[in-house]
């Protein structure tokens, strides 16, 4: 299989980019580019946790869905759910009900606020993880030195459902790796972002 394909403006992108409509405008505009929100980042953390079995065009059809039974994401507000929340995401049908996913989402989120309070923000702890060659020509791999290493802190930390695939995963499209294809169009565009970006500190 080839890595890009001829996109309908004409430009080359990503293979995976085109194999269902809705991945172009998220490979175009979100995937790779570096992302320093707090919320982004918990989002994306929980997000590739429910993905854990299933694909991603799954997960990004009921994004929508899933910020509103976590309340955007807001970690603060998750960390406060309790069994009755479990119980009502359990019942809601525009999500993946998969008790242990929940569970993880809501203990995550108190995770990340201890994160937050050691670490000054979750983009500062994140960012500690960048490929040393972000930039490197991109190969297939579902973990890396960095994603297993992170995900083994993580985990110490309390987090769950994070594992070296879910963090590769997770590092790819928030920008801490550059891995669009040699020849796709956005590669240049997210390392011209890469270039104007300091990783917070």
């Amino acid at each position: 299989m080839t890595a890009t394909f001829l996109a309908p403006d004409g430009e080359l992108r990503c293979t995976w980019a085109g194999s269902v409509a809705e991945f172009l405008s998220y490979h175009d505009t979100e995937w790779g580019f570096p992302v320093v929100d707090d919320r982004r980042l918990f989002e994306k953390v929980c997000l590739e946790g429910f993905q854990s079995g299933l694909s991603w065009r799954t997960i990004l059809a009921k994004r929508d869905n899933f910020r509103a039974a976590f309340a955007g994401f807001d970690f603060e507000k998750v960390a406060s759910f309790n069994e009755g929340d479990v119980e009502r995401l359990l019942q809601d049908a525009g999500i993946i009900r998969h008790r242990g996913k929940i569970e993880a989402a809501i203990n995550n989120a108190g995770r990340a606020i201890d994160l937050v309070e050691r670490e000054g923000s979750l983009a500062a702890y994140f960012w500690r993880w960048e490929d040393p060659e972000p930039d490197r020509v991109p190969e297939w791999r579902a973990t890396s030195a960095a994603s297993v290493a992170m995900s083994r802190d993580l985990k110490k930390r309390g987090w769950r459902f994070v594992g070296p695939t879910t963090a590769y995963a997770f590092m790819q499209a928030m920008g801490l790796v550059n891995d669009h294809e040699t020849g796709c169009v956005v590669r240049e565009q997210v390392a011209t972002a890469r270039s104007g970006f300091t990783p917070p500190a």
